[in-house]
């Protein structure tokens, strides 16, 4: 349960010095904090009402919003966003599996020919193609354990590497526009790369509908128990991360700090390969809900028979389709900002707010209430400036990008 809670929740670590060189050192922090802390309440919310109605537990996100918002409403409300973060989640991974691999490459192997990063993507895809085809959580948790192993030793390795680099000699921390309006429009970017490090929620209810439940034990002091932990530990990886890694590069921090980091040569590959581990766990714990959702619509929506090829057509489908957009639009700071403040913000901060306000009905000025309407107000000012600031900053990339180059 753990090892589950703390996959999805570590890969934006490794990008956390962007926001802060973005943001600035007060609010950096600031946000930061405000994040670990309003997330944490939420997943609590959507712990608790995992079994909300007596005799019943909602094991999906779609689900937890039918019984809040209606049957037709609820689908409309959740469906969308939870897809659009699954997705999009997936093809980041698929964009940071290729990455890693090609720095890998390049440190390991200095006097090769340059490979394009589309064919390290295509290499990451292959075991994809490989581990699509486990049928559920429980099949992959052999992974998730690597996974969640990886993702506390390469986060370790980056900010202690960063720290033993010392800052630059001519680090500075002025912000990395020189314009007042470029300025702003990297503020609004931080805030949505920001709302991406937390993603546990879109597969938290499936995650929970793992665990037994019953009258004198129920789900939720284990998943809550696993939740706490996770959340210590990402506070220790992701906080030095981004204070240290924004420290010592300052401004001029790549959107991935491991990308910064050249020496010592064979750490900083070492750190690579545990991000490729890493994401190759994470792409099928955001994976697994999708292929349920394609199979369930196939077979009850169109008359498919659920057939071992039915499987093995509709995943290789969708393993390959991420791997494409990968591969086209391989952005990974502008996406990582536009996920976090398009879909990532209402799926976490402020959607489990809403909805425990509709099951509960707290008294107003309550301290629920009030905590409740913070975080909805917080979360809707980082997907509406996420948003717009990673849609320049994506604008910005592609005008000197040059497709499958």
């Amino acid at each position: 349960l753990f090892t589950m809670s703390l996959l999805w929740l570590e890969l934006a670590c490794l990008d956390s010095p962007m926001p802060m060189s973005q943001l600035g050192w007060g609010p950096g922090i600031t946000v930061l904090v405000l994040s670990w802390i309003c997330t944490l309440y939420t997943a609590w919310q959507m712990i608790e009402m995992h079994e909300a109605e007596s005799g019943k537990r909602f094991d999906r996100y779609h689900e937890l919003g039918q019984y809040a918002f209606g049957e037709k409403l609820g689908l409309w409300i959740v469906v969308p966003q939870t897809l659009i973060v699954d997705i999009g989640t997936d093809i980041i991974y698929m964009i940071t599996g290729g990455n890693s691999l090609k720095k890998a490459h390049q440190i390991l192997c200095k006097d090769c020919k340059p490979i394009r990063t589309t064919y390290f993507i295509m290499i990451f895809a292959s075991l994809q193609f490989l581990l699509s085809h486990l049928p559920s959580f429980n099949s992959i948790i052999g992974v998730s354990i690597s996974a969640a192993v990886m993702s506390i030793c390469y986060s370790t390795i980056a900010w202690i590497s960063s720290a033993h680099k010392g800052a630059l000699p001519d680090v500075k921390y002025d912000g990395r526009s020189s314009t007042t309006t470029g300025k702003v429009f990297d503020f609004y970017t931080g805030l949505g790369t920001i709302a991406f490090g937390y993603a546990a929620h879109n597969v938290l209810l499936e995650i929970q509908a793992t665990v037994p439940s019953t009258p004198e034990e129920p789900s939720k002091k284990a998943m809550w128990k696993g939740m706490i932990v996770a959340y210590i530990v990402v506070g220790l990886c992701y906080f030095p991360v981004a204070i240290v890694g924004y420290w010592a590069f300052g401004n001029s921090v790549t959107d991935n700090i491991l990308m910064s980091l050249d020496k010592p040569h064979w750490l900083t590959a070492v750190a690579n390969i545990f991000v490729v581990i890493h994401v190759t766990g994470s792409y099928q714990v955001f994976a697994v809900p999708v292929f349920d959702m394609m199979e369930s619509l196939m077979v009850r929506k169109m008359n498919f028979k659920p057939t071992w090829y039915l499987r093995f057509i509709s995943r290789n489908i969708y393993v390959a389709l991420t791997m494409l957009v990968a591969i086209i639009f391989p952005f990974f700071g502008g996406l990582l900002s536009f996920l976090g403040g398009l879909v990532f913000a209402p799926t976490t901060y402020f959607l489990p707010c809403i909805m425990w306000l509709v099951v509960y009905k707290p008294k107003r000025f309550s301290g629920s209430w009030c905590a409740n309407w913070f975080c909805i107000v917080f979360g809707v000012l980082l997907m509406v400036l996420g948003s717009i600031g990673s849609m320049r900053e994506i604008i910005l990339q592609a005008k000197d990008y040059k497709f499958f180059s």
